[in-house]
């Protein structure tokens, strides 16, 4: 739970941060003076602060209101990216930019950094969106049938739109600007600087516009989302029952939205630019899914009867898939932002511990049976990171390739630990007599 909300409450300052950086590139010197090397101003700073409280406002008052403001920004969000890509195909295409640092030389491919920036440089991070319609499945009418539509939609439209823009923009760069590789490209607005450079000034204007906007969209979204993420955890008894309660007219968890808007205070005076806080997001996110798997597994194992509104084949072999491979993307992510974010989490042990006391430590064996393997998985990822390949930050002790198959192998060890130890809670019993009540 700490995990998945540390995850969600740092992308709201982060999507602040990022339309405010976006800003900085608008052509006029107050604009200019927002983002200055490297980080937010004290300017920059007050106006993503200005949107963080916007996106709670937007929040705050009715569903409807959020509902109706996210469907606009997110159709602004699908056209602009799209008809760039295409304006930028059809402005000038060139294949032979495809084959700039393919055959060798100082800017040939390099693997260990491409999965590097699949972990670390937004890739996840804008990915994660599809977790938005599970957040606020418990709302949803027909889930069964519309969690999965909103999830695998949102996966496959963004993909679709991504690999376009990434497509159109490899081709569209003037040939004489890669001389030096593509690491000698320095953009701080790469599409609408392009845009400009193709003289698609009317496309540059829609951009720096979408840049502000599109950001924002996500940050409205994730406000909404992340109140039902406290309010969940507090009714899994760690945090205190006023961040359960919900709005009797509004129907919004509101002490859950205060909290957040004090947190995301917090996180925006940390990161001061999208860069750091996208990193860190994406790892932290990483963590997050790596319960997933192993709770769902459990939960198939120990609760069969319980109502299931989506069925999956063959969940087991799936989850552990997924738990492998999100353990690469930790691995990927690289030394010491590895063991960092790890260490983050450690951070909650004392609230846990406290809950734990005050419940007078109710099947405290038991829990910490099931939750041992999480416990030394942690370090177990943090000392392979450490000890891995410099390729990914490391000490070289394990050289590269080997250490992604000592990391996939220790991936599926823990993961059958998880599914071994895991077991019937009492929230289960509770949820089964509430399901039968139902019926």
């Amino acid at each position: 739970a700490w995990a998945n909300w540390i995850s969600m409450v740092s992308v709201i300052p982060v999507e602040a941060d990022a339309s405010v950086q976006y800003m900085a590139s608008w052509p006029w010197a107050w604009a200019q003076g927002l983002y200055e090397h490297g980080e937010l101003t004290a300017s920059g700073l007050t106006f993503s602060g200005a949107l963080v409280v916007v996106y709670f406002l937007l929040n705050f008052w009715s569903v409807k209101l959020f509902a109706r403001t996210n469907t606009a920004i997110t159709v602004f969000k699908l056209i602009i990216p799209a008809l760039t890509a295409l304006a930028l195909i059809a402005a000038g295409f060139s294949t032979a930019n495809f084959h700039v640092g393919v055959d060798g030389g100082s800017h040939v491919i390099n693997v260990a950094a491409i999965l590097t920036a699949v972990a670390t440089s937004g890739i996840v991070f804008s990915f994660n969106g599809f977790q938005s319609p599970v957040n606020l499945a418990g709302e949803a009418r027909r889930p069964g049938r519309n969690v999965p539509i909103s999830i695998i939609a949102s996966i496959l439209i963004c993909a679709i739109i991504y690999v376009l823009l990434q497509v159109a923009f490899l081709g569209a760069v003037p040939a004489g600007d890669l001389t030096h590789g593509w690491g000698a490209l320095d953009f701080s607005s790469p599409f609408a600087q392009l845009a400009l450079a193709l003289n698609l000034n009317w496309l540059a204007l829609l951009l720096y516009a979408d840049a502000f906007v599109s950001p924002s969209g996500t940050g409205i979204t994730y406000t909404a989302s992340n109140a039902r993420m406290i309010y969940a955890i507090e009714k899994n008894g760690t945090l205190p029952k006023i961040f359960g309660s919900v709005h009797p007219k509004y129907g919004i968890p509101r002490p859950a939205m205060w909290l957040n808007l004090v947190v995301s205070f917090f996180f925006l005076f940390w990161f001061r630019g999208w860069g750091f806080g996208a990193a860190v997001i994406s790892v932290a996110v990483i963590l997050s899914y790596l319960v997933g798997p192993v709770s769902v597994a459990v939960l198939r194992r120990t609760a069969p009867e319980l109502k299931r509104p989506l069925r999956l084949p063959a969940l087991s072999w799936l989850a552990g898939l997924a738990f492998i491979f999100g353990t690469l993307m930790l691995y990927w992510a690289r030394w010491p932002l590895t063991g960092e974010i790890i260490g983050l989490m450690v951070i909650a042990l004392p609230i846990w511990l406290y809950y734990e006391a005050k419940s007078g430590w109710q099947d405290a064996r038991r829990k910490l049976n099931g939750a041992w393997w999480l416990v030394c998985y942690l370090p177990a990822v943090a000392i392979l990171s450490w000890a891995g390949s410099s390729a990914f930050g490391g000490r070289d002790f394990i050289p590269f390739g080997w250490d992604l198959a000592a990391v996939a192998l220790c991936a599926f060890g823990f993961y059958l630990w998880g599914l071994h130890t895991g077991w019937r809670t009492p929230h289960l019993d509770e949820a089964a007599a509430v399901h039968t009540q139902h019926d």
